[in-house]
């Protein structure tokens, strides 16, 4: 049954033209769905998907910002929610807080070896192999057309973008002499891993 519905499917996008086939209300259906199926994709190892997210977000972020209130600024949720988030995820043992050698007031929050393994088992891997079967010039397309509707739809809500810190306006790259990079807005050295890392602070190059 499923093959004929899909042949149908198959004949009725065929018969649809280029035009309506790029049509917005389509493309934002199709991502509607996709979200659906990896909404579902992330009920997994006894996670729920906001604590995968969590995850994700500490192992991609930057020293500094690996706090509570950044988190909940990149996944635009209430902070009670946040904290019932990282709350279980401490009771799991996947993340931990620890204290800002600069500033003891500051909590930071890590991944935990534990975390890390479990990352390994992402659910959005199947994902990313899907998207890796795909022409290369198909992924970069993609990637553009997605990072460009991310942009639009945060600079709406007022959101900060959480882009790479090398894409930065305060970003002040190695130069020749030796020097490392350098954050302008935090007064900062930055390694070269701070530079490929997400940033709550990132104002990205206009």
């Amino acid at each position: 049954m499923r093959i004929v519905n899909s042949s149908i499917e198959s004949i009725l996008y065929d018969t649809i033209s280029p035009m309506e086939k790029h049509d917005s209300k389509r493309i934002a259906a199709l991502i509607e769905r996709l979200g659906r199926l990896l909404g579902t994709e992330a009920h997994a190892d006894g996670l729920l998907p906001v604590q995968w997210e969590a995850l994700r977000y500490l192992d991609h972020a930057n020293r500094f910002s690996r706090t509570a209130g950044a988190l909940t600024a990149f996944l635009g949720l209430t902070k009670g929610t946040v904290s019932q988030t990282l709350k279980a995820l401490e009771v799991k043992e996947l993340v931990c807080k620890q204290v800002d050698a600069k500033d003891r007031r500051r909590i930071r929050l890590a991944l935990t070896a534990k975390g890390q393994r479990y990352l390994r088992n992402d659910p959005l891997t199947k994902t990313v192999a899907a998207i890796e079967t795909l022409p290369e010039a198909t992924r970069r397309n993609l990637s553009t057309g997605l990072e460009s509707l991310l942009s639009a739809r945060l600079d709406a809500e007022d959101r900060q973008p959480f882009g790479q810190c090398r894409d930065c306006v305060y970003f002040a790259r190695r130069h020749p002499d030796g020097n490392t990079h350098y954050c302008q807005l935090l007064k900062e050295v930055l390694a070269e891993t701070d530079a490929d890392a997400i940033c709550a602070e990132q104002q990205p190059k206009r």
